[in-house]
């Protein structure tokens, strides 16, 4: 009875991945998440590459944490002369898991993409990771540890960990990806909706919503990316107090099957 109940359960999460496929052309096909703190004016050429290289109907969001935060006014700016874009003012809380969170929770299209602000992630490959999902997986990342991906520049250890923890978790779990850290990923939006967030604080949402996917044992799919670091301004990136966060959702991939119910209950860090 128990497994019937499970079998039930991946079978109807099943069936929210199949959702995102669209049929109409005039159809929103994306919602492009980007989480921003303090970007000024280094966000303009982020946005304008990202317009040119997404042919697909979207719409972009850029979310900050108050409306004094500097990125409101220039991407203000942008959006007069760019209807698909909009800036929101998070009320979740601070940081960009809780940006992330609104970001999705407000978005239209049936699949979300979440980028980053700093220019670091190749925006041209936004449209593939789309039809990925449209194609039926839950999450497509894009991935510098496969075979055509690289990353260029970032700090030495940081790059190692995450390297470690993405290669192990596709060996060891099987969770369909070589990085299951890195945050540009594409989303089917009724499933992250339907599994939750749990992250609050930092970036650890991409390997959550893997992990999740992985337990509920829904596709998951790669593409390889270059990664750039960023040239200008800091990197908001907190490795000593968001690392508990990743081991966390690093160790929740590892197990059996769960269905969504089973898997509310499980997922939340104690």
């Amino acid at each position: 009875m128990a497994k019937n109940r499970a079998a039930g359960g991946r079978l109807a999460a099943a069936g929210l991945v199949r959702r995102a496929a669209v049929s109409d052309p005039e159809a929103l096909r994306v919602s492009v998440v980007i989480p921003a703190y303090q970007e000024g004016e280094a966000i303009a050429p982020v946005l304008e590459r990202l317009f040119e290289a997404v042919m697909l109907r979207c719409e972009v969001l850029v979310i900050v944490d108050d409306d004094a935060d500097s990125t409101r006014p220039v991407v203000g700016a942008l959006a007069g002369r760019e209807p698909r874009l909009r800036c929101l003012v998070n009320d979740y809380g601070r940081g960009p898991a809780n940006a992330i969170r609104y970001g999705i929770d407000h978005a239209a299209a049936p699949v979300a993409v979440v980028t980053m602000a700093d220019g670091c992630d190749d925006v041209r490959q936004i449209d593939d990771l789309v039809r990925l999902v449209e194609r039926g997986v839950a999450v497509a990342a894009a991935s510098r540890y496969m075979a055509g991906g690289q990353q260029v520049g970032g700090p030495l250890a940081k790059g190692i960990m995450s390297a470690t923890a993405g290669r192990s978790l596709r060996l060891l779990a099987r969770v369909g990806t070589r990085d299951a850290t890195n945050s540009f990923k594409a989303y089917n939006t009724a499933f992250v909706r339907a599994v939750g967030i749990e992250s609050r604080d930092g970036f650890e949402i991409g390997i959550e919503l893997t992990a999740k996917a992985r337990r509920l044992r829904l596709p998951i799919a790669e593409i390889p990316t270059i990664w750039l670091d960023r040239q200008d301004g800091l990197s908001n990136f907190k490795i000593a107090s968001w690392l508990p966060k990743y081991l966390h959702w690093y160790r929740f991939a590892f197990g059996p099957p769960l269905d969504l119910d089973q898997l509310k209950s499980h997922a939340e860090p104690k």
